[in-house]
């Protein structure tokens, strides 16, 4: 009966140690917390609270995202098929818009040069278009705002000033578009 008086002495002590540990760190911690005056717990809880704020604008931020992306898929999508021209038929599709917007805004141009540049696992090729246009300012003007308004998607790489005579500059343009594949 001895070594079980023993054993249980043992554990008791043990509990009596762990419990005098937690009673020391207690003290601590409180000690700790009473050397901050009411202001610094003050500007500490609206630290906490701004925080907190910021953090709930951020989950709600998130929650906004997420319910947003199946539609954010559909335009996406709708984007894909409707500004990105069919690679068998792109070409000439693109040699007429830019000759309509041209003819509209009265510049003329050099003709297209075309590049072309796969992109892998994309489902889209990049195409590269120079060319040079000679107008007055103004119908300079109209013919980049018909780039931007135009069904097809162009992106103005550069534009960069070839001549200028009084009333006509000539640039040259490189932008480029892509072809759905």
């Amino acid at each position: 009966m001895k070594p079980h008086w023993q054993t249980w002495k043992k554990w008791a002590a043990g509990a009596v140690a762990l419990v005098l540990v937690l009673d020391i760190a207690l003290v601590a911690f409180l000690w700790n917390a009473s050397r901050l005056d009411r202001g610094d717990l003050t500007a500490q809880r609206q630290r906490l609270v701004a925080e907190e704020k910021l953090l709930q604008a951020d989950v709600t931020r998130g929650q906004a995202i997420r319910a947003a992306l199946p539609q954010v898929g559909k335009d996406s999508d709708i984007f894909y098929r409707e500004s990105f021209l069919d690679a068998s038929t792109g070409y000439s599709d693109i040699e007429t818009d830019l000759g309509v917007i041209a003819a509209k805004s009265g510049v003329k141009t050099s003709g297209f040069t075309f590049k072309q540049k796969p992109i892998p696992d994309r489902g889209v090729t990049e195409i590269s278009i120079s060319t040079s246009v000679s107008a007055d300012y103004p119908s300079v003007i109209q013919f980049i705002n018909g780039l931007e308004r135009s069904k097809n998607f162009y992106l103005l790489d550069s534009l960069q000033l070839a001549s200028a005579t009084p009333g006509a500059i000539r640039l040259e343009l490189s932008l480029h578009t892509y072809f759905r594949t």
